[in-house]
């Protein structure tokens, strides 16, 4: 029977320096100055789909300055939490804790109370826009050269083709990937790497091998 490495290490913690930023480089920017304490406004909103970074960057936020006030999904606050998140951007007008936001639609689009979806706009908004394939490729190199992999084009095409086009799940692939190929001795081949995600369930199985 394979015996596979044990899954011991932790996803990386949420951070400004692994984030991928692809064109949001302005964006990831503003958010560290806000963290920073160095930006002019004390108000930032983030908006995009799922899979675009905005919880990694509010938890980056979060770490680099416990003081941020953070709120995310923000469309899916309560009365209670919208009041919340209401006092604490008049609060932070008035010189309080810099405040963080981020939801799936720019602030107008937002099912929020009317004043509060103009106090998201108060400050500076910014869309978090979705990898390109050449950054998610980039990002792909970059987590099979920190395992000491050699991750071929084909199965760079492979991976974007077949996998969610999300960060995290091409992250957690890359780490099905490594324990398989440390546990087994074997580069990361087209054949190896359809195998290997067939039998992590992660794409569909091949109908012959290869």
């Amino acid at each position: 029977m394979e015996q596979l490495p044990l899954a011991i290490s932790a996803p990386a913690t949420p951070a400004f320096d692994n984030f991928v930023a692809g064109s949001n480089v302005e964006a990831l920017a503003r958010v560290r100055s806000l963290a920073a304490g160095t930006l002019g406004e004390a108000i930032l909103y983030l908006w995009g789909e799922p899979g675009t970074g905005r919880s990694h960057l509010l938890r980056a936020a979060a770490r680099a300055n416990p003081q941020l006030v953070v709120a995310d999904d923000v469309e899916s606050l309560d009365a209670s939490a919208q009041q919340a998140l209401f006092v604490a951007i008049n609060a932070a007008r008035e010189g309080g804790a810099g405040v963080l936001a981020a939801g799936a639609r720019p602030p107008a689009q937002l099912a929020l109370r009317p004043d509060l979806k103009s106090r998201l706009a108060w400050g500076l908004v910014y869309q978090l826009v979705p990898l390109a394939d050449a950054d998610k490729a980039l990002h792909l190199k970059r987590l099979a050269s920190d395992r000491g992999l050699l991750l071929p084009n084909d199965v760079i095409d492979y991976l974007l083709a077949r996998l969610p086009r999300d960060v995290p799940s091409l992250q957690r692939a890359m780490e099905v990937l490594d324990r398989h190929s440390l546990a087994r001795q074997r580069g990361l081949t087209l054949p190896f790497v359809r195998e290997v995600l067939a039998t992590a369930g992660l794409v569909d199985r091949p109908r012959s091998a290869e």
